[in-house]
């Protein structure tokens, strides 16, 4: 497997040759320095841990962390994530390169958050009707009967804090890439806001 992680930047449009209109997700991916190489002898399983965004003060890295950069002789980096990958060396930078246009790939990123939500937008329930002076209208109504089971269900759809959670999109695809700026054009949308952090995984 192929993983890079990325930043994601905002959406546009790109026309194919026929004048045909998409929609993309501009991803700033990588180049990601390959951090740690975990071994099946050593580790019980085999893994490339790789970072991206340079942190540019070493003071806002804890020392734990801070040793692992200074045991390798690399700077420290903002987010690391491991991957499957194999064929690495520390010190060695995985790059958009190793992507090309078609790849279907996932993406997986934290979805923007929108706080204490209802049921009608956060579970996509009907609610009542709007007007003759109905009295329910974007409540969630009856949510358990009184002789059985007399207590609500669990995994009730209720009222709460929406969005700000993992989502993995699959099934995306490269659109274009463009290496000298470290960009990669995917098709339709990804999770999160402008400036989320994403990891890019390549399907086999």
């Amino acid at each position: 497997m192929i993983g890079i992680l990325g930043r994601k930047l905002g959406m546009t449009q790109v026309f194919d040759e026929s004048g045909r209109m998409f929609p993309v997700t501009v991803v700033e991916a990588g180049p990601c320095c390959v951090v740690q190489v975990k071994t099946r002898e050593k580790d019980g399983y085999e893994a490339v841990k790789v970072g991206f965004s340079e942190v540019k003060k070493a003071k806002k890295v804890n020392k734990p962390l801070g040793g692992v950069f200074k045991k390798v002789g690399l700077n420290p980096y903002k987010m690391l994530r491991e991957f499957p990958m194999g064929d690495v060396k520390v010190g060695e930078f995985v790059t958009v390169e190793k992507f090309k246009k078609g790849d279907l790939i996932s993406v997986s990123g934290v979805t923007k958050g929108k706080g204490f939500q209802g049921v009608v937008k956060r579970h996509h329930y009907a609610g009542g009707p709007a007007s003759h002076g109905s009295m329910f209208y974007r409540a969630p109504g009856s949510i358990g009967a009184s002789s059985f089971p007399s207590r609500v269900w669990k995994n009730k759809g209720l009222p709460g804090h929406m969005g700000s959670e993992r989502v993995t999109v699959k099934n995306l695809k490269v659109v274009d890439i463009r290496a000298e700026q470290n960009l990669l054009l995917i098709l339709g949308a990804v999770p999160g806001s402008k400036g989320t952090y994403l990891e890019i995984r390549k399907e086999n």
